[in-house]
């Protein structure tokens, strides 16, 4: 074995005869482009300056590295293999420094929820979050399908699902309930006004109709049930398989489509929508946020999951209460301004 004590003058001797690194570039572009106009542009420098770092370099090896010809440049035997050599250096320094800088960045956070979810509730607030934590990066994955965390790779899951039934270790968001929601033009249409239940057989009841994902409780029938009105024959039905398509129809005029709550909370809170009859229905159903087991620990993803579970509750308390199905009362005058104004 080598004395380390008489290895280390060896190896300051063999390094005088390397180059900087701004030489081995500078040759390395010239090489590769057989120009030194053309590689001083790729550099940023002169065209004189890249001459002499080749001059410099090639005095020091004592080598010529380039025949200049009239037509350009031309690569000496020397240079051919010097070439080589430092182009597939440069090459392992580049990915080695890419790998580690990889490494040194948080990767994004991917979250996955429903559509509708995302669409209406979830991406409206997410400007918030990247204002408070500008150094993290956010995925979202929207699918109806209940994707594998693990299998999938996905940090975070916002799951809609019976309230009788979380996923295990998943925290509350909040519940679901259903109540119809309209365009403001569509509430003192003239003949066609909407003060009580019974007058949406004046209108067009806009449907969820998804074969993919049957939703039975959130069906026109569950409400109308509900409020006395099962035989209530509308003036027409369109039926849609995309719930942030019924919401769009409804913004539209359409027709009155029953709005899932907290989903279509800040189309009440700015007017967009409102609700003419101030009782909601319960689905049985809510939203919970699960950790994937892979993404615990994560400072990024327990930000996320902090910053979800605080705004659900800002939405909460936003949330005007209103009288459930089946109380037994109608509601007052200032009951409905509340809910068609919902802020």
């Amino acid at each position: 074995m080598v004395d380390p004590a008489l290895a280390e003058p060896c190896m300051v001797e063999n390094t005088r005869l390397v180059p900087s690194l701004d030489l081995l570039k500078g040759f390395e572009a010239a090489a590769r482009h057989l120009n030194f106009t053309r590689a001083a542009d790729e550099l940023f420098i002169t065209q004189s300056a890249v001459s002499r770092q080749i001059k410099l370099l090639e005095e020091r090896l004592g080598v010529p590295l380039f025949v200049r010809q009239a037509r350009g440049l031309r690569l000496t035997d020397q240079g051919e293999q010097l070439y080589r050599v430092v182009s597939s250096a440069l090459r392992q320094v580049n990915e080695a420094m890419e790998g580690l800088a990889r490494r040194t960045r948080a990767a994004p956070v991917t979250v996955t929820s429903t559509l509708a979810f995302c669409a209406l509730w979830l991406i409206p607030r997410l400007g918030g979050f990247q204002k408070a934590n500008p150094d993290a990066e956010i995925r979202i994955s929207a699918n109806d399908r209940v994707l594998n965390l693990d299998r999938e790779r996905i940090d975070v899951s916002i799951r809609y699902c019976q309230t009788h039934a979380p996923p295990a270790g998943a925290a509350w968001l909040f519940d679901e309930t259903l109540l119809p929601v309209c365009s403001p033009a569509l509430l003192d249409t003239p003949g066609r006004e909407l003060r009580e239940p019974a007058d949406l057989r004046h209108h067009v009841l806009l449907h969820l109709d998804d074969p993919d994902n049957p939703s039975p409780w959130m069906s026109w029938r569950h409400w109308l049930e509900a409020f006395g009105v099962a035989g209530l024959k509308p003036a027409g039905s369109l039926a849609l398989n995309y719930f942030d398509q019924v919401t769009r129809a409804a913004l539209a005029g359409q027709g009155v489509a029953l709005g899932r709550m907290p989903l279509v909370h800040d189309l009440l809170r700015d007017g967009s929508l409102v609700a003419p009859f101030p009782s909601a229905v319960p689905t049985s159903r809510g939203y919970w946020v699960v950790q994937a087991g892979f993404a615990r620990g994560r400072r990024e993803v327990a930000r996320f999951i902090d910053w979800i579970t605080a705004e659900s509750k800002v939405t909460l308390q936003e949330t005007i209460s209103v009288p459930s199905a089946g109380d037994g009362r109608k509601p007052t005058k200032r009951e409905k301004k509340r809910v068609q104004r919902y802020a």
